[in-house]
């Protein structure tokens, strides 16, 4: 399922922004419910980490995809489950949305 992309484990928030916006990557929150149902990054499409075996298929293989989670952990382990499954398109939001909060949009609640 090689995309070409070569992406990093681990991109930083600003790197993040900009490769949704120049490449078209999609953001995955892996978070569960009531997490997201606090705050989420505008346009992020979500699957609970526990659900990722299962909806696999709506994860795009042919564009980048971020992983995000609260603090970046969690994320983390989604991408290297995908990369186990053969994607070479998948990275983590380092510091997940909490530093997402803190230098992207400070509209996006923290807890």
């Amino acid at each position: 399922m090689s995309s070409g992309t070569d992406l990093p484990l681990e991109i930083t928030p600003s790197e993040a922004r900009a490769l949704v916006t120049d490449s078209n990557a999609v953001i995955v929150d892996v978070r569960e419910k009531w997490e997201w149902d606090v705050c989420r990054i505008a346009g992020a499409h979500h699957i609970p980490l526990r659900d990722l075996p299962q909806r696999r298929d709506e994860v795009p293989a042919d564009r980048p995809v971020i992983f995000n989670c609260h603090h970046g952990m969690r994320s983390m382990q989604a991408v290297s489950w995908f990369r186990q499954q053969g994607y070479d398109n998948v990275t983590n939001l380092h510091g997940g949305i909490d530093l997402w909060s803190q230098e992207i949009d400070s509209s996006v609640a923290r807890y």
